[in-house]
């Protein structure tokens, strides 16, 4: 779709927040991780970037945590003091890290075709999983593959499995799952649930599952019928939602994802994991009514 707005044009962008007049509260379900019933309940993140800019880690950090939030999911780096600075900012705000981001996934794809930008691709894969085992995080987003005037589908996906490949004796070391998420009309590859689930297993690996986002299938289909495809496959969420009329990626229960049926999707497919927010940045208010938004949507047992 011509107007999609790509993935960094998204996290960059600005999303209207609204008459927010509450301050932030822990909600019903945050600091305990049970639910009603006395189970474990599935834990909510939220991406570092969508906490307030300019704000030092351990203070944004600690709003995050008040807001309900369990997880955050930081950028990869190579800056080892950055990673040391975060750890040890999330640990005084009693937050885990539970899965890395890549940013580089999309300056240095996997299955570009200069061979000089897909080994800083590995690279940069590479660094991730060292970040998540220092943060003691489950798993890195890797998208797996970008098709381009220059990259034909079947080059993507025999590039894909070959330089993923490379990087599985190093999670498996670090005890790291490499996540992969569908990217949709973005990365113009692994488009439907089927082909996805099929690709997943090929690589006949424990470490490899899926990271899957629910707004980015919109525009190809229905979240709950990939949630049902990809199964036990699925390690991590991604949460937003979609707007068919703009092709925007919008807050959640703003757009046409059917939240009560992908929370059925969840439940029928055991998932147990984090649900992580990808949004725009944005302040207090905003953050409280997102995690509340998480709750309503996906965790009420009401």
């Amino acid at each position: 779709m011509k107007s999609l707005t790509t993935r960094r044009d998204f996290l960059a962008g600005s999303l209207a927040l609204g008459n927010l007049s509450t301050l932030c509260k822990a909600s019903s379900f945050a600091r305990g991780a049970r639910s009603d019933a006395g189970k474990p309940r599935n834990k909510k993140g939220v991406r570092i970037g969508m906490l307030p800019r300019g704000m030092p880690y351990l203070e944004s950090f600690r709003m995050a945590r008040a807001c309900g939030f369990d997880q955050l999911e930081p950028p990869a780096t190579f800056d080892q003091e950055e990673v040391s600075r975060l750890k040890a900012a999330a640990d005084a705000a009693h937050l885990e890290i539970g899965s890395v981001s890549n940013s580089m996934n999309w300056k240095y794809p996997l299955t570009d075709p200069d061979p000089e930008v897909a080994q800083k691709g590995l690279e940069a894969q590479r660094a991730a999983l060292q970040n998540a085992h220092t943060y003691g995080a489950e798993a890195i987003l890797l998208i797996p593959g970008v098709v381009t005037p220059s990259v034909s589908y079947r080059e993507a996906g025999t590039r894909s499995r070959k330089q993923i490949e490379q990087l599985l004796p190093l999670a498996e070391s670090l005890g790291v799952y490499i996540a992969l998420e569908e990217v949709g009309d973005q990365g113009k590859f692994l488009l439907s649930p089927l082909e996805f689930a099929a690709y997943l297993d090929d690589f006949k690996s424990r470490w490899i599952r899926a990271y899957f986002d629910v707004g980015n299938v919109m525009p190809m289909g229905f979240p709950q019928d990939w949630i049902r495809t990809l199964g036990p496959r699925i390690v991590k969420v991604h949460l937003k939602d979609y707007d068919p009329k703009t092709h925007r990626f919008v807050n959640l229960g703003e757009g046409t994802v059917d939240w009560a049926s992908v929370r059925q999707a969840f439940v029928e497919i055991g998932y147990s994991g984090t649900y992580t927010v990808e949004l725009p940045a944005g302040d207090q208010p905003y953050l409280s009514d997102i995690s509340q938004r998480i709750d309503r949507l996906l965790l009420s047992t009401s």
